[in-house]
């Protein structure tokens, strides 16, 4: 069996891989670059082109190794064996993360690949563990100081979490964690974005985390309202509103942005219209509340004013937060990655990511609910949570702003049923039980209750 007909049958079940529901009609190695591992093992960073019998094609990174008796610790990542050698994801194996450290810190160009440091005080002196949260990239973290996600699906040009870092990094925004280094290589004729490193912030706490926290404290109490539990998160959610509006401020400055008019408006109501097609064809619990989402979008195609759009986050939640002892820090600026890059780098109007946060708050509040079955009381309490913080989070935005994202809201809430209504397709198709919980934020915002 060859290399290529492992990886055919492996690659599919790895968390990371885009193209589930694809049957493979091939794999080709594009690139292969040797990496100092132990003495024993040949690892190597490699790319892969994955074409599909639906005549699609997809570019991936992996990190391979080949051992003549493979470690028992490193079984587990097993891949096959080809010619009586094993193949492995080296991506676990501590000396291939080590080899890959090191020639980060050492920068240069390797067959193609090139390494660059963007700091003089990187140690190579460093363990490494792997991440084991994501979906769609796969992070090393090393020792207690740095962070390299791999980017593992590949599309040709520099990655907007790279390119946005580096311009916010480079203008002194005190909410992101600068770059440290980067590894790149030529894609279909592009240089492209194949991982970044930045400071391990190990003492933050993830929004997602704190919110959930503060939800659940509120449930614990018998008679207290939101703003009298210890755990009330409504200055925190303040807080990131106005570090959310100095990054988009900042973004607007060093990052392409313009003023767009009615045509525009059009075009985005179009889009939206046609997502909410697919979902409808997808998810018919929907259908009750198409004609009023439609004419949610419709207020925005009749709009005959102007929009500033600008760079913006595209994937913005409280999992892309987080809490340091000086502030909110945003991650993840590379946009929903199973979107072409055209589109996570198209100007956008940065309600955009206020929406996604919005809808982000009302998920902390209702998720609970999924697991615990119909209560009033608790309902009561998640909606006044949910209120009390969307609510705290548009302060803070509209103070650093200087205006108010709600006094926006025709927009604002096609953003929220937009983002609602791939809410409605995910759950479906991963986790039905927690439909009700977007199917409730649309009844309320197109009954004016959110």
């Amino acid at each position: 069996m060859s290399v290529e007909d492992l990886l055919s049958g492996w690659l599919p079940s790895q968390r990371w891989f885009g193209g589930k529901g694809r049957a493979i009609s091939g794999v080709t190695v594009r690139l292969e670059v040797p990496l100092p591992a132990d003495d024993d093992a040949d690892v190597r960073l490699v790319l892969v082109e994955v074409a599909s019998e639906d005549g699609g094609t997809d570019v991936y990174q992996l990190l391979l190794g080949r051992h003549a008796q493979l470690p028992e610790r490193l079984e587990p990542r097993r891949i096959g064996e080809v010619d009586g050698v094993a193949l492995y994801d080296a991506v676990y194996d501590p000396a291939a993360a080590a080899g890959l450290l090191a020639r980060l810190v050492e920068g240069g160009e390797l067959d193609g690949v090139r390494f660059t440091s963007a700091s003089d005080s990187l140690s190579t002196d460093r363990s490494s563990r792997v991440m084991g949260a994501e979906q769609s990239n796969t992070s090393l973290v090393y020792g207690e100081d740095y962070i390299l996600k791999l980017f593992r699906r590949l599309q040709p040009g520099t990655n907007p979490d790279l390119e946005v870092t580096r311009a916010l990094a480079d203008a002194g925004s005190p909410h992101v964690a600068p770059p440290l280094a980067w590894l790149e290589t030529d894609v279909d004729g592009q240089a492209t974005t194949l991982g970044m490193m930045q400071c391990f912030l190990r003492h933050a706490s993830d929004g997602w985390s704190m919110a959930t926290t503060s939800v659940r404290d509120l449930f614990a109490e018998g008679d207290l309202h939101a703003d009298e539990v210890g755990g009330d998160f409504a200055g925190e959610a303040e807080r990131l509103g106005q570090a959310t509006a100095e990054v988009h401020l900042l973004m607007a400055r060093t990052l392409p942005s313009r003023t767009v008019g009615p045509r525009d408006s059009m075009a985005a109501a179009a889009q939206l219209v046609s997502r909410l097609e697919h979902a409808l064809t997808v998810v018919p619990d929907l259908a009750p509340y198409a004609d009023a989402i439609k004419n949610a979008y419709a207020l925005v195609g009749a709009d005959h004013g102007t929009v500033d759009v600008q760079r913006i986050h595209g994937d913005y939640h409280l999992g892309q937060v987080l809490r340091t002892q000086d502030g909110w820090v945003l991650l993840d600026f590379e946009g929903e990655p199973a979107r072409p890059l055209s589109e996570r780098t198209a100007l956008m109007s940065p309600l955009r990511d206020v929406a996604g946060m919005l809808r982000s708050f009302d998920y902390a509040a209702r998720h609970l609910l999924a697991e615990r079955g119909t209560d009033p009381q608790l309902t009561y309490r998640a909606n006044e949570w949910a209120e009390r913080n969307r609510q705290a989070f548009c302060d803070g935005y509209a103070r650093a702003a200087g205006r108010d994202p709600r006094e926006q809201r025709p927009l604002l809430r096609a953003f929220e049923l937009d983002k609602a209504v791939y809410e409605v397709l995910y759950e479906a198709r991963n986790r039905p039980s927690w439909l009700p919980i977007p199917l409730g934020s649309i009844e309320r915002l197109v009954t004016g209750a959110a």
